[in-house]
């Protein structure tokens, strides 16, 4: 772990979990020091190794804050996260034609991308909706046939075996449009807010909303739903994807990595955003997944103070999805994942390339610098992955 604290241009240290500082580029180093000098920020600031840049804050961010919420601290992606299922099948047992099938169906069965279900969708989450926010009342319709869908960008649901050879089913995906639109929605109240108050930032991107106003506790009812629905959203998709394995689950376990919470920390309650990345408590179960095509980790926490009880949440880009496009063949791409024997199934295979592992930072050596963050339980290898 590195310390920066430059008490002439920082309120409080800023530390990094990795072994160099010339391993995180500059935007991102310079988006974490400018979370050092917010006037609200608590003790100090975490930056996971699989930190990359993200809007305001980076992307492996962990921040606490007094009394506000920071929007863009949490992410557009509220909710966003994993679930992970253990099956009763050995892999060994699954035939590659067999395996080709089941992805086919998973395909077929639960929509990718911008494509949602074609009728309304049942759920007891979709029932507790905070339909008197406006917000919510222009994305109902949209809401009743996004549950139980993937999205696009890096979300997928593989299938993979641990070093048992036992069958997994892992998904990553989080609360579609509506986690976006409640972030834009709410980032604009926060800037209008911190104009009025006056208050001097780095950048607007970090506008917050006191937590003792109307809009702050707005935007934490609407957050805690978003996160109900992406909880709701990935135990649906795993139903669907365990019907077609036609078995039931031996283990099964699901977390968020894009969402604040209030917890105790060094002996004061704070609110504690975790922007891509993982609660890490003495314990606590956790799932940190690889590029596509690499190995993935089912984690037990250390429960290190230092980092707020966090850990990396994959293994964070190396490459922004433009430049992966414009770099990385996709000819490339399909041919390094038939050599690690993964199948893929995706209509979207122009957009392969921004999940290539090129684009990515190795998960191993993500793994080896959080060693005092999370032990690594359970490893899992990708054998087929449907990519949204």
């Amino acid at each position: 772990m590195i310390t920066l604290f430059d008490k002439k241009q920082q309120r409080i240290p800023l530390k990094i979990w990795m072994s160099r500082l010339d391993e995180l580029e500059g935007a991102t180093l310079q988006q974490a020091l400018n979370l050092t000098r917010l006037p609200f920020t608590y003790r100090q600031i975490a930056l996971m190794p699989d930190a990359h840049k993200g809007y305001g804050m980076p992307i492996g961010g962990v921040m606490a804050t007094e009394e506000t919420i920071v929007p863009y601290a949490v992410g557009l992606d509220i909710g966003c996260g994993m679930r992970a299922a253990l099956t009763p099948y050995l892999a060994e047992d699954i035939s590659l034609e067999r395996r080709r099938s089941y992805l086919a169906k998973i395909r077929n069965r639960i929509p990718q991308g911008f494509d949602w279900h074609p009728t309304n969708q049942p759920g007891e989450v979709l029932d507790r909706m905070p339909l008197h926010l406006p917000l919510f009342q222009e994305e109902d319709k949209r809401i009743h046939k996004q549950l139980g869908t993937l999205g696009g960008g890096n979300h997928f649901i593989e299938l993979q075996k641990d070093e048992q050879g036992r069958l997994w089913v892992m998904i990553h995906s989080g609360s579609r449009n509506i986690g976006k639109q409640t972030a834009e929605h709410f980032h604009k109240k926060a800037k209008d807010v911190s104009r009025k108050l006056r208050a001097e930032l780095p950048t607007s991107e970090l506008s917050f909303l006191p937590l003792d106003t109307q809009e702050g506790q707005d935007y934490l009812e609407a957050m805690n739903w978003c996160l109900d629905f992406a909880f709701a959203n990935r135990q649906r998709m795993m139903e669907f994807v365990l019907e077609i394995l036609d078995c039931a689950p031996l283990d099964e376990l699901d977390i968020h990595h894009n969402y604040a919470a209030l917890e105790e920390h060094f002996g004061r309650m704070v609110w504690v955003h975790r922007k891509g990345a993982v609660r890490a408590g003495a314990g606590d179960r956790g799932i940190i997944p690889g590029s596509m095509g690499a190995p993935s980790y089912i984690v037990q926490g250390q429960g290190n103070p230092e980092s707020f009880l966090s850990s990396s949440h994959g293994a964070g880009r190396r490459m922004g999805r433009k430049e992966a496009r414009r770099k990385i063949p996709v000819e490339m791409v399909l041919e390094d994942l038939k050599s690690r024997g993964v199948e893929v199934q995706t209509g979207h295979l122009r957009e392969l390339a921004e999940e290539a592992a090129q684009a990515y930072k190795d998960i191993d050596r993500v793994m080896s610098e959080q060693a005092d963050l999370v032990q690594p339980v359970i490893k899992l290898t990708p054998l087929g992955v449907v990519k949204g």
